[in-house]
């Protein structure tokens, strides 16, 4: 869930927001492997005010509220089965709502950004490009990380308080499902280039709406930046997609038979879910960490995954053994001083979630 921004503006919190910030840097090392130089020039045309201008024009509001409501028949055909997950006129709301947050995130695609767009910047980049990876967004004249999460906010925050009302916390996996395919549709209405260099807004809209990233960042407001807490979150942060790969490996084979509503592990779909959700229970984790308290994970993340999995027919084992996995995984990489730190955390999230096992019962008609 979310919180307001506003909040203040220490050495912690700016380290945290910058860590944040570079989850969603240009990774343009795909485009420089299937194209080579020739698309160089692409890159700089594609990302020019006039570029950017080019790639909305492809994704008028007629054509994103076409796929988000196709997005949300797709989201509604996975949860067919589940009664009562949403009903019609919600279902309706929640893609009107995700209609609005494209809109609002191609308006700031358009601007220029804060920071400098100097032709001379992206070329120097663009030489380096054999042995660098990624490179910030701003740097190619596109408004930053913090600007889109200023420019939604408002949005967002509304949306979360819709369905912290009902008390469904179903709503929240239904709006991330429907955000993550309508982000497949509308990358599909682009060119390769052009899809490189908005997939971070994308990125951000799904992931804003499940993992808190933005509080963990709020929170660290009340530590100093070299007290053991923070030294800790700001080392593991940069890690949470590789740790998430890792545990998604040994998950797929400790369940190489399970097959769910979308498949199995081996399913696109489902890896996809899969990394996204191992980090946000990272996200949690450090929360915890830098809160002091469990409060995050036994009211929010518990509460989450009981309404969700179980609807979902995900089995009790898998989730066990997916927060063991993903404890065990972030303990190897702490370094050895820190563990006895962490252990609490690590221990508590298992535990928080041991003494709820009863309410994540699959029924057999799941």
């Amino acid at each position: 869930m979310l919180i307001g921004s506003q909040t203040a503006t220490t050495p912690a919190v700016e380290c945290l927001i910058k860590l944040w910030a570079e989850r969603y840097t240009l990774d343009l090392s795909s485009l420089f492997r299937e194209q080579g130089p020739s698309v160089y020039n692409s890159l700089i045309e594609a990302s020019s005010l006039e570029g950017r201008a080019s790639t909305v024009s492809k994704l008028r509001e007629a054509m994103v509220d076409a796929k988000c409501q196709f997005a949300g028949i797709q989201a509604k055909e996975l949860y067919e089965y589940i009664p009562n997950v949403v009903n019609l006129s919600e279902a309706r709301r929640l893609t009107q709502f995700a209609v609005q947050v494209y809109i609002e995130l191609l308006k700031l695609y358009q601007q220029a950004s804060s920071g400098t767009e100097l032709l001379e910047e992206k070329l120097r980049i663009l030489a380096s490009m054999t042995s660098i990876n990624h490179s910030s967004l701003s740097v190619w004249g596109i408004p930053d990380i913090e600007d889109l999460a200023k420019a939604l906010e408002g949005l967002l925050l509304e949306c979360q308080e819709q369905y912290k009302a009902s008390q469904d916390w179903c709503t929240l996996g239904f709006l991330t499902t429907q955000f993550n395919f309508s982000n497949q549709l509308l990358l599909k209405k682009l060119a390769p280039v052009e899809r490189v260099l908005i997939y971070p807004y994308f990125k951000f809209v799904e992931e804003q709406v499940a993992i808190p990233w933005q509080r963990v960042c709020v929170a660290a407001a009340r530590h100093e930046l070299d007290s053991l807490a923070l030294t800790l979150v700001r080392e593991m942060i940069p890690a949470a997609s590789d740790i998430a790969k890792t545990v998604y490996r040994q998950l797929t084979k400790f369940f190489s038979d399970y097959r769910g509503r979308r498949g199995g592990f081996d399913h696109p779909g489902v890896e996809h879910s899969c990394l996204r959700d191992l980090q946000m229970f990272q996200a949690y984790l450090w929360l915890c960490v830098l809160e002091r308290s469990f409060a995050p994970v036994e009211k929010e993340l518990v509460t989450v995954c009981v309404m969700v999995m179980v609807r979902v027919g995900v089995p009790w084992e898998i989730t066990a053994q997916w927060n063991k996995l993903l404890m065990d995984e972030i303990s190897r990489r702490v370094k050895p001083e820190q563990h006895s730190f962490l252990l609490p955390y690590t221990q508590g999230m298992q535990q928080t979630f041991y003494d709820q096992r009863n309410r994540f019962t699959v029924t057999s008609d799941q």
